[in-house]
């Protein structure tokens, strides 16, 4: 939770929610995460890679790391020191090699060089949490998961579509509130549009498809 990340006690209407999320829709039929990745492991590596950083920072590192290494003995082989010579201009960059060269050889011993589509062993691997468990199990096994970062607990709270003073909490409330149909989707749209419209300093309510559906107070109209 950031700080100005306020609380509200009010809740928008089941129908306004499902409206809303059928504009959404509508707007991007075939969301997708925008880290760029190979296969399930590439995924993994790169959502573990984006705690406290950006995609578009994640993806220059990548690019060049993912063209010689897509398989968790190619990381293992590439060796510490050569996994932070590609990612050290991200943020954390010595911990998060360890846990990629950790979680890689785990894959390898554990779970026979395959990425699990199993939330406790996901989140039995180095560095990796809910919210990256739940990134993987949705991109890349398509299961209806809501990975909540700081942008889908802003929106959560600022639309008043799943208030909750936790990120878990946001998302326990998105899961019970968001039409089945739409929860496959539904960590996308909210992540586009917490990213492009509804930002974190002044949303553009102005050309948000659903203000009028939003229970913010302090509109920017």
């Amino acid at each position: 939770m950031t700080k100005r990340t306020k609380i509200t006690s009010r809740k928008m209407k089941l129908s306004d929610m499902a409206e809303a999320f059928e504009i959404l829709a509508e707007a991007e039929p075939n969301p997708r995460t925008e880290l760029n990745f190979i296969n399930p492991y590439t995924l993994l590596v790169a959502v573990a890679l984006s705690a406290q950083a950006t995609d578009v920072g994640v993806n220059k590192a990548t690019g060049p790391l993912f063209k010689l290494v897509d398989t968790p003995e190619k990381m293992v082989a590439l060796g510490l020191e050569g996994i932070k010579s590609y990612i050290k201009t991200i943020g954390l960059y010595n911990t998060k090699a360890q846990n990629v060269l950790a979680l890689s050889q785990i894959l390898i011993d554990a779970h026979n060089s395959q990425v699990p589509e199993d939330r406790a062993a996901l989140e039995a691997l180095p560095g990796v949490g809910r919210k990256t468990a739940n990134v993987v199990l949705n991109e890349a096994f398509g299961h209806p998961t809501i990975a909540v970062d700081t942008h889908i607990f802003r929106v959560g709270n600022r639309t008043a579509m799943a208030p909750g003073a936790t990120p878990d909490a946001v998302e326990a409330e998105l899961n019970r509130r968001v039409p089945d149909k739409f929860k496959l989707g539904a960590h996308h749209w909210l992540i586009l549009h917490g990213r492009y419209v509804c930002k974190a300093r002044k949303p553009d309510c102005g050309i948000c498809k659903i203000q009028n559906l939003c229970l913010y107070k302090d509109k920017t109209l």
